[in-house]
């Protein structure tokens, strides 16, 4: 599948984030993926004089599950249409008090404690094994963070994310559990979204609405569907007018080893790469093996 040059940037949106509004031009496109179809048709259009791409996580209608999430094409469709970068905007638990509902927060640290999902593109015939010590693009999230903090934001830099399975929220025992390992926030997605837009080589960065303290604080309410909720619904205006900044602002500039994650990745000896995998993956690897 060849790349096409339709967008510059990527907005992966979650829970209560179904659609991008202030578009110009607007259209919709199916992609068909070797990894079959995203979660929602790529809503493009024009965005503070960029193009902009816009796939709803969960479905229009929130109908798909955090672990049905096909996240490899999602990732893989914004490849093939020429993102750059990649925002993803997600609902998150605060598991420490300073980080309340209501506030954003843009993490710099990630933790995967999920066990179901399909975690990278690359399958039996072509091995890669890519680094992900910094798993947020430090150049991306620091211009997300001052383009928020330009338009006035309830935003905070910084903090150890976990991606948990889902669907139900933690156990008290969980939460305190994560607590004592120094996570701040807790979510159900950013995982392995952040991991494959690596391996796609796009910078990616994570806008994250806290809407809760999940279930250990003593005495604030435990998470609930509708708490969330109406704290996404409040945000809203927030990340729509973040992205807008962003997209006013935007830059390639990336000193990060995103754009270049699969240039010593691969341990497969070249003469024994699978033809037909090669093939599969030639969007992500055709710069790299002939």
């Amino acid at each position: 599948m060849n790349k096409l040059s339709q967008i510059q940037l990527g907005v992966i949106g979650g829970s209560g984030f179904y659609k991008m509004e202030g578009l110009e031009s607007v259209s919709q496109i199916e992609v068909e993926t070797p990894f079959g179809k995203p979660s929602s048709p790529v809503t493009i259009g024009n965005l503070e004089g960029i193009k902009v791409g816009f796939i709803a996580r969960h479905g229009f209608g929130h109908t798909i599950l955090p672990t049905e999430v096909n996240y490899r094409a999602n990732i893989y469709a914004l490849k093939v249409l020429g993102a750059a970068r990649v925002i993803g905007i997600s609902a998150c638990g605060s598991l420490r008090e300073d980080y309340s509902p209501g506030q954003i927060v843009i993490p710099n640290k990630l933790v995967d404690f999920t066990r179901k999902r399909e975690t990278s593109f690359f399958q039996s015939g072509l091995v890669a094994h890519i680094g992900v010590a910094k798993p947020f693009c430090p150049d991306f999230s620091a211009q997300l963070f001052s383009s928020a903090e330009k338009i006035d934001a309830p935003v905070k830099f910084g903090g150890t994310a976990i991606t948990i399975e889902g669907p139900r929220f933690s156990t008290m025992a969980e939460s305190q559990l994560y607590r004592s390992w120094g996570i701040d926030l807790i979510g159900m997605t950013t995982a392995p979204e952040a991991f494959l837009a690596r391996e796609a080589e796009l910078c990616y960065s994570a806008l994250f609405h806290v809407t809760d303290y999940d279930v250990w604080h003593q005495t604030e309410a435990p998470v609930s569907v509708d708490q969330v909720f109406r704290i996404i619904k409040q945000n809203t205006d927030h990340a729509k007018n973040i992205i807008k900044a962003v997209a006013r602002e935007f830059s390639l500039d990336c000193e990060n080893e995103c754009r270049s994650a699969l240039q010593n990745a691969f341990a497969t000896n070249p003469n024994a790469i699978n033809p037909d995998m090669a093939k599969k993956l030639g969007l992500l690897v055709e710069k790299y093996i002939s």
